[in-house]
């Protein structure tokens, strides 16, 4: 009875100074979640210096060309083949241009031709 509490005992002690050299996951986990987070600002960062630049750029190229016309964007092909699908179904063109996010005159452009 004796030698199976002294047994007993000895394995407690010596599974407690082993738990002590044993890695703690839990930390280890907090680190790669502090490492992760500290990328992600570093990146944040990043983005907002080069938008910077960019919106920098469009700053100096609005004032160096002002007198040039600006682009009309035209609608893609897709775009155009699925106006005229919607006309073809009998939809008006106020329903279209509802519809495809284009102005009515456009959505009558692309049924006429003349985009």
């Amino acid at each position: 009875m004796y030698t199976m509490i002294i047994i007993l005992l000895s394995a407690s002690i010596l599974l407690f100074i082993i738990s002590f050299f044993q890695k703690d996951s839990v930390k280890i986990i907090e680190k790669e979640v502090e490492q992760l987070s500290m990328n992600m600002l570093q990146e944040q960062y990043m983005m907002k210096k080069r938008m910077k630049v960019l919106e920098e750029e469009l700053l100096l190229e609005d004032d160096i060309l002002p007198n040039q016309p600006k682009k009309i964007n035209t609608p893609n092909e897709i775009l155009k083949s699925h106006v005229l699908a919607l006309y073809n179904q009998g939809l008006d063109m106020k329903q279209i241009s509802q519809q495809s996010s284009l102005s009515i005159d456009a959505v009558r452009d692309i049924i006429n031709g003349r985009l």
